[in-house]
C-alpha cells in the first residue's frame, strides 16, 4: 500500500511540472501562439505625425516585451479603404493576432470580421471601432479630452472668440474631442464664442482653415489643436502670416491649447508658445496594446473593471471594452515631468 502511495504522488508531481498535462482540458482556454508568443501585425494611420512616429517606434519594442514577434507596421496613410486591405494582407501572411488603429470607426469593421472569420484576435488602439469584434480597445477617454483643453483655455479666455481645429468626423476620436469642446464651452464659458475648423488631421486643411477664419476673424484669442503633432506648426505660421503670434505674458498672446504629448509640443510649452497640452500616451498605446492582445491570443476574455496597471475598463457600446488609459493635462508646472513619455524619448 505504501509503494502505491509513494507512486501516485510521483505521478501527481510530475502532472504539475508540465503544467497541468495530465488534467482535463475542458473549459480551459485553447493554447495558441499567445501562450508563449506568436507572430502579430500592426497598422498605423499614418507617420505624418511624430506622435504616431513615436507610436510606430514603440510597437516592436513594446511586442518584445510579450513574446511577440511583429511583422513590420504597416501604414495606412490615413485611407480607410487601404487599411482593410492591408488587413488582408496581413491575415494572408499568418499572424495570429492584431493590433489595429482604425482610420474611419465604420469602415474598419470590414477588417474586423475578415480577421474574426480567420479567428485572429484583434485589439483596437486609439480609435474604437463603431461595431465588430474587438477583444480590448486601449485608448484614453477622448471626451475628457475637449473637456480638459476647454477647461483650459476657458481660465485664460473670459470672453471673445476661439476655434477649435478639428480631427476627422469619421473617426471617434475626431467626433468625441469636437462634441466635448463645444459643449463643456456652452456650459460652462457661455461668454466664449466657438468656432471650428473640420481639418480632417491633416495640416493643410488646418493651414488653408485657419488662413481663412483668422481673416474674417483676427479677434481670435484661442485656438484648440486637435492633434498638436499634426497642426501645431500651421497653427503657429498661421498666427505669424497674420502678425497674431506672440508669447505667453504678452496681452495680444493667442491661447493655444493641444492634444499629444509629443517632445515638439513640451519644446513649445517651456519656450511660452503653447500654454497646454493634454498628453495621450504613445508608449502605453503600443504597450497595453500588445498585453492585450497576447492575452487574446492565449484566449482570455476580460470583462469591465479596473486594472492592474492605473486604468478602468469600461463597455463603451456594442459589448466593445475599453481600457481607458490616463491622459494628463501638460503646462509649465509639469512639462518637465520624466513620466511624461514625450520627455522620454
Amino acid at each position: 500500500m505504501r509503494t502505491k502511495v509513494i507512486r501516485l504522488a510521483a505521478a501527481v508531481a510530475v502532472c504539475g511540472v508540465v503544467l497541468g498535462a495530465c488534467g482535463s482540458t475542458k473549459d480551459k482556454p485553447a493554447a495558441s501562439g499567445g501562450a508563449a508568443g506568436g507572430r502579430v501585425g500592426a497598422t498605423v494611420p499614418l507617420l505624418t505625425s511624430p506622435f504616431w512616429q513615436a507610436y510606430n517606434n514603440y510597437v516592436p519594442q513594446m511586442a518584445k516585451q510579450q513574446g511577440l514577434d511583429a511583422l513590420p507596421t504597416v501604414n495606412a496613410d490615413n485611407d480607410a479603404a487601404k487599411l482593410i486591405t492591408d488587413i488582408g494582407t496581413l491575415l494572408n501572411q499568418g499572424i495570429k493576432g492584431l493590433v489595429v488603429t482604425p482610420v474611419d470607426s465604420a469602415a474598419v469593421v470590414a477588417g474586423l470580421k475578415q480577421a474574426e472569420n480567420k479567428g485572429v484576435p484583434v485589439v483596437a488602439v486609439d480609435v474604437a471601432p463603431e461595431s465588430g469584434k474587438v477583444a480590448m480597445v486601449v485608448r484614453a477617454d477622448n471626451k475628457a479630452y475637449g473637456t480638459k483643453a476647454c477647461d483650459e483655455i476657458g481660465k485664460r479666455v473670459k470672453s471673445g472668440k476661439v476655434v477649435q481645429v478639428m480631427g476627422d468626423l469619421a473617426s471617434v476620436n475626431g467626433r468625441d474631442r469636437s462634441a466635448s469642446f463645444r459643449e463643456c464651452m456652452k456650459q460652462k464659458y457661455p461668454a466664449v464664442k466657438v468656432l471650428e475648423i473640420p481639418a480632417e488631421w491633416k495640416a493643410d486643411k488646418a493651414s488653408s482653415g485657419l488662413d481663412s477664419l483668422l481673416t474674417a476673424n483676427p479677434d481670435i484669442k484661442g485656438v484648440y489643436l486637435q492633434a498638436g503633432g499634426i497642426y501645431l506648426a500651421p497653427t503657429e505660421q498661421a498666427l505669424k502670416r497674420k502678425n497674431l503670434f506672440f508669447p505667453i505674458g504678452d496681452p495680444r498672446h493667442v491661447t493655444l491649447v493641444s492634444n499629444d504629448g509629443i517632445p515638439q509640443e513640451l519644446t513649445a510649452i517651456r519656450s511660452g508658445e503653447l500654454d497646454a497640452t493634454v498628453s495621450q500616451p504613445a508608449d502605453a498605446y503600443a504597450k497595453y496594446g500588445m498585453y492585450w492582445l497576447k492575452k487574446a491570443m492565449a484566449g482570455e476574455t476580460f470583462k469591465p473593471g479596473p486594472t492592474d496597471h492605473g486604468s478602468q475598463i469600461v463597455e463603451v457600446g456594442h459589448g466593445i471594452l475599453e481600457d481607458q488609459l490616463p491622459a494628463p493635462v501638460v503646462t509649465k508646472d509639469n512639462v518637465d515631468d520624466k513620466s511624461l513619455w514625450g520627455n522620454n524619448l
